[in-house]
């Protein structure tokens, strides 16, 4: 049988081809995730598109809660049932249609690790890529490549092993051993802890009395059961009449099965306790009465066996050229690259390549300035989210849809011009390329702009200009009014009141620093990043007595969390509630006696379906108020607490203001959020659907009731739109006008016009910075011109 081929060029264009040409969109019908009201847009694949409007307007929620949510749930189901099993079940976003769907990468602004063993080196793969190096080249050679590994301990061990073999058991003699990188001293953290007894207990009380001073050891639950029928010790009898061995099996024993009330458990003593559930996390991820009791009980020295490397003397002892894999990994990223480019071996080129790259990487994205070493949990959310993007830059994959979030965040404008070319690069590519932001140098190099609005909260969730960068500064909307908006200069800068002196400042890249801060005016510290900003704060003034810190680290809460919760005006407003009606407080809560015997104080109920994304429908018992029938019956004000949590924080702070609800404790609360400008934030919202910029706003508002006379502000811009900055700038000097100090890590060059005093950071990163290049008034910076940050400040302005 013969076939006949047709010629290429006379065959027509098959359906399928044309077919797949047309799919150049992403449409979206019908989102409504969280404040979205019934959103409709088509998103352009294979370009660059941004998208804008206020703080709390829905961007997010359109990106990340929709289409990039869908993109992983989507991915997802193609695993077998079986892996599925494994990874989190994601509920499909409510939205009517989504087409055109490719497969999402999303770089957020997460912090990276709560695990004290992650480094800078380990999320990336570096430390992989070195470790491989030092086992094929160090000398003298130590093992395999887990031999360099701060994760994997030493171990050895022998002993008989019973086998069968043609139907005999037999016997044989059998020994292994791991060679690991682990410091034993302090299992590879590179820290050890000291505890301080006296704070862990009261030794005048027994422990029936209490004397366990630990967050949640309290002898009334299970711990109380298992202290009491150990047997180890006397709960009646003061822990300071102890024996020795009593006072140990308290404090030290190891894990040991025991019954209890005819029920088999684990007892251990309290210190190893403290160490697996405490001490496993890294500090800054804990919750604040945790790192508290953390921060009393406990002092983290440098380990002096391993001098902090994380490293045993065998891993140490390895080098190539002179150099050992702790020192590669203390050496600033830039410097690592060029000395890893100096090695000359055919043999690894293929490794040698790829390592360069991802240090590389490192450089173009501006993080040339850390170390491998350095511990995830201390990056800040842009350095963190610039490091999940180092392993995206020289991916071949094309085609794909890239999420980013405010990718400028932490960023000085000097490097703002680089990200743009990175965001560019990407597209370039092939891919989509969608972002979230605020920074107006971003926004003007989108292809396609999708603005939401027109308010924020229950106003915005609409899309409210779609098109081009030229249109939207035309559209009349909220950002298109403010795109061009450039602060001016003051025409006059108040006097300071006072200094602090610092001398010789030398932390971390800090080289011997001697400036005096001024007190009583606003204060905008500057500079790249990695100058040395940070640094310079926490050694001068954060540390002074009277200095409220806000720094950069998100606030966390469940779905059961709100406003009202997290700043603590829902106590007095359930005192307030309890006294009007005569009964106990507890009833006006969601989490305790008041809540819904159904949906146990959520509002809606879970139905688990395995693999498959649970379901979340309204309570039909208490159709989503959260409360019992009967709470719902006392009123203060006319209003019953599920009416209360319902108001937006304006409403409430009218409510709360006089006549019958008049509540001063929380009025002051809710006169702060207005302040911040979060008066269209419901009362019981769940902190888990506020945006970025309203969850820093809302850390903002409950610092400022604290007691102070100087406040330090890491980036309060972090995730505001353009028109929210001016209320932060109207804020601050409020702040200043009441007689208190204000100084501001910032790179918002609308702040910095604002500021009475400029004190600028540089000239570069890292070992290139840490020295202050200039300080007195933003005019005079715009003058001189002689800095980084001066060149960018006097374009802003328009000098």
């Amino acid at each position: 049988m013969t076939r006949t081929i047709p010629d290429p060029e006379s065959a027509p264009a098959t359906p399928s081809s044309a077919a797949a040409d047309s799919h150049d969109r992403i449409r979206v019908v019908g989102a409504r995730v969280n404040n979205l009201r019934d959103v409709s847009v088509d998103l352009p694949k294979r370009r660059l598109t941004v998208f804008t409007g206020l703080s709390g307007s829905g961007k997010s929620s359109l990106v990340f809660g929709t289409v990039a949510a869908e993109s992983q749930r989507l991915i997802n189901e193609t695993y077998p049932s079986f892996v599925q099993g494994f990874m989190p079940s994601m509920a499909r976003p409510d939205v009517d249609l989504l087409d055109g769907l490719t497969t999402a990468i999303t770089v957020d602004q997460e912090r990276m690790g709560g695990n004290p063993r992650s480094t800078v080196g380990t999320a990336t793969d570096a430390n992989a890529m070195l470790r491989i190096l030092f086992s094929r080249l160090g000398q003298p050679h130590v093992g395999s490549p887990q031999a360099f590994s701060f994760n994997v301990a030493s171990v050895s061990g022998a002993g008989a092993v019973t086998m069968e073999k043609g139907g005999r058991t037999t016997k044989e003699r059998r020994a292994f051993s791991v060679t690991g990188g682990m410091c034993p001293r302090c299992e590879g953290t590179g820290s050890v802890q000291d505890f301080d007894l006296t704070e862990l207990y009261d030794a005048s009380r027994s422990l029936n009395e209490g004397a366990l001073t630990i967050p949640g050891y309290s002898m009334d639950g299970w711990y109380g059961r298992i202290f009491r029928g150990c047997g180890f010790f006397d709960a009646d009898k003061p822990v300071g009449s102890f024996t020795k061995r009593e006072l140990d099996a308290l404090l030290y024993k190891e894990p040991t099965r025991i019954k209890v009330e005819g029920i088999n458990v684990t007892y251990e003593g309290v210190i190893p306790k403290i160490q697996k559930s405490m001490l496993s996390k890294d500090v800054d991820a804990m919750q604040p009465h945790v790192r508290a009791f953390v921060e009393r009980v406990i002092t983290f020295q440098t380990c002096p066996e391993c001098d902090g490397t994380r490293l045993n003397e065998g891993a140490r002892s390895s080098k190539i050229a002179g150099v050992s894999i702790a020192d590669a990994c203390a050496m600033q990223i830039s410097d690592l690259a060029r000395w890893v480019g100096e090695i000359d071996e055919p043999s690894m080129a293929p490794l040698l390549g790829s390592l360069r790259d991802t240090l590389e990487s490192f450089v173009d994205i501006g993080l040339g300035y850390l170390s491998l070493d350095r511990s995830a949990g201390t990056l800040s959310g842009g350095e963190a989210q610039r490091t999940k993007m180092i392993r995206h830059l020289g991916s071949p994959l094309t085609d794909v849809t890239y999420v980013f979030d405010e990718p400028t965040i932490g960023l000085h404008p000097h490097d703002i011009q680089r990200m743009n070319e990175l965001l560019l690069q990407l597209r370039d590519k092939g891919n989509t390329v969608l972002v979230v932001e605020h920074k107006p140098e971003t926004i003007e190099i989108a292809d396609h702009v999708v603005d939401l609005g027109p308010g924020a909260g229950s106003a915005g969730g609409e899309v409210v200009f779609e098109g081009t960068v030229a249109g939207l500064r035309a559209s009349g909307t909220v950002t298109g009014r403010h795109l061009d908006d450039r602060a001016r200069l003051k025409d006059a800068v108040r006097a300071a009141t006072g200094s602090v002196a610092v001398r010789g400042a030398s932390s971390h890249n800090l080289r011997d620093v001697d400036v005096d801060v001024p007190l009583g005016v606003l204060v905008a510290l500057t500079g790249v990043a990695g100058s040395g900003k940070s640094s310079l704060v926490q050694e001068s003034v954060a540390g002074r007595d009277g200095a409220v810190v806000v720094d950069q680290t998100p606030i966390r809460g469940s779905r059961r969390s709100n406003p009202a919760t997290y700043t603590g005006m829902l106590e007095p407003i359930r005192k307030a509630f309890a006294k009007q009606n005569g009964v106990k407080p507890a009833l006006f809560s969601a989490n305790s006696e008041g809540a819904c015997p159904a949906c146990k104080g959520v509002g809606v109920v879970y139905s688990d379906l395995a693999v498959m994304a649970g379901v979340a429908t309204t309570c039909e018992v208490c159709e989503g108020r959260r409360f019992q029938a009967e709470v719902l019956e006392y009123t203060l004000g006319g209003k019953d607490i599920s009416e209360v949590l319902e108001m937006s924080v304006t409403d409430a702070e009218k409510f709360f203001g006089g006549g019958e609800a008049h509540l001063p404790a929380a009025h002051k609360v809710l006169e702060r959020l207005v302040d911040v400008g979060l008066g269209y934030v419901r009362l019981g919202q769940p902190l888990t659907t506020l945006s970025g910029g309203e969850r820093q706003r809302l850390k903002l508002a409950i610092h400022l009731g604290e007691k102070g006379d100087v406040f330090v502000l890491d980036e309060p811009t972090t995730g505001l739109h353009l028109a929210d900055v001016d209320q932060l700038l109207g804020l601050l000097d409020r702040i200043v006008d009441s007689g208190r100090s204000v100084v501001v890590i910032e790179h918002h060059q609308a702040v910095m016009a604002h500021a009475d005093w400029i004190i600028d950071l540089g000239p570069g990163a890292g070992h290139d910075g840490g020295q202050v290049v200039f300080e007195g008034t933003p005019a005079d910076l715009v003058a001189a011109r002689s800095t980084l940050t001066g060149e960018h400040l006097a374009r802003y302005v328009g000098a």
